[in-house]
C-alpha cells in the first residue's frame, strides 16, 4: 500500500516568510508533485496571508525533513492529510 500525503502551509505574513518558505521548498523540490498557492487579490490590495498545498511523493522519512525545516519558519503553520492507496 501507498500513502499519498498533502501537505498545507499556512503563510501568515507573505511578505516576511514567504522568502524562507520557498527557499525550504526549492530544496526539497523532489518530493512534490503538485503544488497550488492561493492568496486572496482584489483590485484594492493583495492579501498579507497565502496557503499553499502540496501534493508529496517519495519517501516518507524525507517528508518529514521537509516538514520539520518549514517548523523552523516562523509564522507559518502546517496541516497534514494522509491517505492509503
Amino acid at each position: 500500500m501507498e500513502t499519498l500525503k498533502v501537505l498545507g502551509i499556512l503563510i501568515k505574513d507573505r511578505i516576511k516568510e514567504a522568502g524562507k518558505t520557498q527557499k525550504v521548498l526549492s530544496k526539497h523540490r523532489h518530493l512534490i508533485s503538485s503544488r497550488f498557492g492561493f492568496h486572496e487579490v482584489s483590485s484594492a490590495r493583495c492579501s498579507r496571508v497565502g496557503m499553499i498545498l502540496l501534493q508529496l511523493k517519495g519517501d516518507q522519512k524525507e517528508w518529514q525533513l521537509l516538514e520539520s525545516e518549514l517548523q523552523q519558519i516562523e509564522g507559518i503553520e502546517l496541516q497534514n492529510m494522509e491517505f492509503d492507496t
